[in-house]
């Protein structure tokens, strides 16, 4: 396996420096600029829905190209599209579009490479999740307004919702907002109770009663006694109901780069849309943007 990994990423890489020669100009003048040293190495930030699977995928990569040292790191998809525009990284992780997070005149500049797509859930804790299985738009709407700030407004028990929520930089905030909210200005909730680490922000939800947040369904692949997941309108938050448009509250997975990459990069690139980790990538709790049916993918 090793060894067809190797042969893959050979070939990427081949083509990508085939491809270099012979269009010039921009893509010629990035490889060239690039040290020897600093074309070995590859950098990400951002999405922390993303990084699971870029790191898996690295560790791959790394397998197969034991001269190239990968690092990554989290932090939120504005952050991670922040620091690829300043240069401080080569690939800026983001659950959404560039311009959501970028002035239009940055965003710009910066190349799209789409590698899956995310879903994202809505969560609550299992006190909660044992009376309550379906949340409507509009009662979400309330609960993250802060008009509705009782369990039992919506069919649950005589208790307060606490709102664990991500900061303003996280692209699952921002999904979440635009397709389960319809873009409304959201709550913030207690500012304590904020995290755009989902592995926290789970433990947080499962470990205190009356708590509602979000996370993306790559977090919720393996089930948690402590954490029930909500239908929203009836529908269950599933890649199925994504693919076939019933399920809304979903997005790609872009990686950025700031102008064309470089041949390492883009090969790293090349790998992370393979058969390989589009297989992994499934098995982690992630879509494939080839499985969505016309509608759902031209509503993005």
């Amino acid at each position: 396996m090793k060894k067809l990994i190797g042969i893959v990423i050979v070939l990427a890489f081949a083509i990508t420096m085939l491809a270099s020669c012979s269009t010039g100009g921009q893509t010629g003048a990035a490889a060239a600029s690039i040290s020897p040293a600093a074309a070995n190495s590859i950098s990400y930030s951002g999405s922390s829905a993303l990084k699971p699977l870029a790191d898996a995928a690295s560790d791959l990569f790394k397998n197969a190209n034991p001269g190239v040292s990968i690092t990554g790191a989290a932090g939120g998809s504005g952050t991670g599209l922040n620091n690829v525009k300043d240069g401080t990284v080569d690939i800026g992780n983001s659950d959404v579009y560039a311009d959501s997070k970028l002035e239009k005149a940055d965003a710009d500049k910066l190349q799209d490479h789409k590698v899956c797509i995310i879903g994202v859930a809505v969560i609550v804790n299992s006190d909660i999740g044992a009376a309550v299985k379906n949340l409507t738009t509009d009662q979400l709407k309330g609960i993250f307004d802060g008009s509705i700030s009782n369990w039992k407004d919506v069919g649950g028990a005589d208790e307060a919702i606490t709102i664990i929520n991500r900061p303003s930089s996280s692209g699952t905030r921002a999904l979440f907002v635009q397709w389960a909210l319809g873009g409304q200005s959201d709550v913030e909730g207690d500012t304590s109770l904020q995290t755009d680490d989902s592995n926290a922000l789970m433990t947080t939800v499962g470990q205190t009663p009356g708590t509602i947040g979000y996370l993306a369904l790559s977090y919720l692949v393996n089930p948690n006694p402590n954490v029930s997941i909500m239908q929203i309108d009836g529908v269950d938050a599933t890649y199925d109901n994504i693919y076939n448009g019933k399920y809304q509250v979903w997005g790609y997975e872009h990686m950025y780069t700031n102008g064309t990459p470089n041949p390492t990069v883009q090969a790293f690139l090349d790998f992370m849309v393979t058969p390989q980790v589009g297989a992994l990538a499934e098995s982690m709790g992630y879509g494939a943007a080839a499985s969505l049916n016309a509608a759902a993918a031209s509503s993005r």
